[in-house]
């Protein structure tokens, strides 16, 4: 928001020199328009004159009053992101109306677009109740349909219209001269957007307007253009067409301990919209709830997460963060899990190390490889700073373009030297190769288990995991990827409620977390007892 604020100022001083105008009389015309003709409609605010809140009229200032070198609207698409409830749906509703009646668009065409009809009829229907509220629109708009069902607002007098759409529509050819696009997080590609900008090429200063809240993918088109319209406020990317508003919190700043970072992300709390005790009612949720912690901070805070709901909450997982050298626990008992994914990706070895007294907690002690070779190119992809992770010593890297096998055999021996006892779980998946790679290496391998992928082998593990971390019985020492593992991890579960992490669900890597679980699989297993040759010793015959 301050860089938008700051490209408006810098315009203001700089871009006559590349044709732009600030027309202050346009901006007058459209908050007139806002303030006389349209009312805002549901609970305490239904009836009242619509008075667009200190960020909308920098939106609508924007957007209407940047004129470009050809005399016309500057702006050609919007992208707004704000906390849930600030009132972006009734900003772009009246939007389309100013577009319907008053902006001299001969056979103007409104759409309140979305990929299903269904979700397309949540913002037509904030317009219909807006014109079922103001005088001035009922006298000049008709409605085909009725109550709930109304389908189309016509401006007979300018051969006009206003009405939902949808992907599937889109054969038809609409010519949009204002594109209203809801929820754009909800979106799986970008159908929606580029149906109606292929049709603005015959209109003069047609608009499409996207609002949305945060998303939970960063490989999404919402995430693509929030990105586009952050570097585009920066400077980092100079596009005169292209206006973006982004909500978001600074990043030291946590929503849900700290209310005073509220208002950057719920711009109209000011008015009492959403509310603070909505909001508070909303963290509280979060904070005894983790599988709700993300929704919260995704609606209400802007904040984008890996994830839908994920398994494991902030305050459960950063909570259970210890400082510990894992080697100081020599002469335990040591179980793990091993993830070897593909020998390019991440690989991930997690060890529990068993307390030596009651009270005691068990220690997770994490691993994680990957190829040195397209290192940077996969902190880009993934958006995670591998460099730096593997410069502090919290990952390992191999040469070349492969993980190599023999590393982590290494790793393993070292482990088996240090400990009592090693019992590792692994996914069938690439073992042959690690079992190779020890017997090119002379390396002795510690019992190692086969672990199912399945809701069967798994989920009985993840319950474990699960009352051991709540239960506080088991730390971490805080390495950054497994956290990161732990953040993107979100279950699947079948029809008899039984529980899998879910690779298939989550945006990012979660190869830690599996490890873990799998390890925790291995601590419901009978405790090995020693062998008799280590009490007694041989006996010579």
């Amino acid at each position: 928001m301050r860089a938008a604020c700051a490209r408006h100022l810098l315009d203001l001083e700089q871009g006559a020199g590349r044709g732009l105008r600030w027309d202050t009389d346009a901006v007058a015309r459209v908050l007139a328009y806002f303030r006389e003709v349209l009312c805002l409609n549901g609970g305490q605010f239904e009836g009242q004159p619509f008075y667009p809140d200190g960020w909308q009229c920098f939106v609508l200032g924007s957007l209407f009053g940047w004129k470009g070198p050809d005399g016309f609207r500057r702006f050609r698409v919007a992208y707004i992101e704000t906390g849930k409830g600030s009132g972006k749906s009734p900003l772009v509703a009246g939007i389309g109306h100013y577009g319907l009646t008053a902006d001299n668009e001969p056979r103007a065409e409104i759409y309140a677009a979305a990929t299903k009809k269904d979700q397309a009829m949540v913002l037509f229907r904030d317009a219909v109740a807006m014109w079922q509220l103001s005088p001035e629109l009922t006298a000049r708009l008709t409605a085909s349909g009725t109550g709930e069902k109304i389908w189309n607002l016509a401006y007979l007098e300018q051969g006009a219209f206003f009405r939902p759409i949808s992907a599937d529509d889109g054969q038809s050819g609409p010519r949009p001269h204002i594109g209203l696009i809801d929820e754009v997080h909800e979106h799986k590609s970008n159908i929606v957007v580029e149906m109606l900008r292929a049709g603005t090429k015959s209109r003069r200063q047609a608009m499409i307007v996207m609002i949305t809240n945060s998303g939970t993918s960063r490989h999404s088109v919402c995430w693509e253009y929030h990105q586009y319209a952050v570097n585009v406020a920066s400077g980092m990317i100079e596009d005169d067409a292209f206006f973006g508003y982004v909500c978001a919190l600074d990043d030291h700043e946590d929503p849900l301990t700290d209310e005073s970072c509220w208002p950057k992300v719920n711009p109209s709390l000011d008015v009492g919209i959403p509310g603070i005790k909505y909001l508070r009612e909303q963290v509280t949720q979060a904070r005894g709830m983790p599988s709700k912690e993300a929704v919260v901070r995704r609606l209400n805070f802007c904040q984008w997460v890996e994830s839908n709901n994920p398994w494991i909450g902030a305050d459960t997982w950063l909570g259970a963060s210890r400082q510990y050298e894992w080697r100081a626990f020599r002469g335990r008992r040591v179980v793990g899990g091993l993830d070897l994914s593909s020998t390019r990706d991440l690989t991930a070895l997690v060890l529990w190390i068993e307390p030596a007294e009651v009270g005691e907690p068990w220690r997770l002690v994490p691993f994680f490889w990957m190829p040195e070779e397209g290192l940077s190119a996969k902190a880009d992809a993934d958006r995670v700073p591998y460099t730096v992770w593997r410069d502090q010593g919290w990952i390992e890297t191999t040469p070349g373009a492969a993980v190599s096998r023999t590393a982590v055999c290494r790793r393993i021996a070292e482990i088996v030297s240090m400990a009592s006892t090693v019992r590792l779980a692994y996914d069938r998946w690439r073992i042959a190769d690690l079992r190779e790679a020890a017997a090119e290496a002379g390396i002795c391998l510690p019992e190692l288990i086969e672990f199912g992928q399945g809701f069967q082998s798994m989920s009985p593990a993840v319950e474990e995991f699960e009352r051991r971390l709540l239960g506080g019985e088991v730390v971490h020492n805080g390495n950054p990827c497994m956290t990161w593992c732990a953040a993107n991890t979100v279950l699947s579960e079948d029809d008899a409620g039984n529980r899998k992490p879910s690779k298939a669900k989550s945006t990012g890597r979660i190869d830690g977390i599996v490890a873990a679980v799998m390890g925790a699989g291995q601590l419901m297993s009978p405790k090995p007892t020693k062998s008799v040759y280590e009490t007694r010793g041989l006996r010579t015959l």
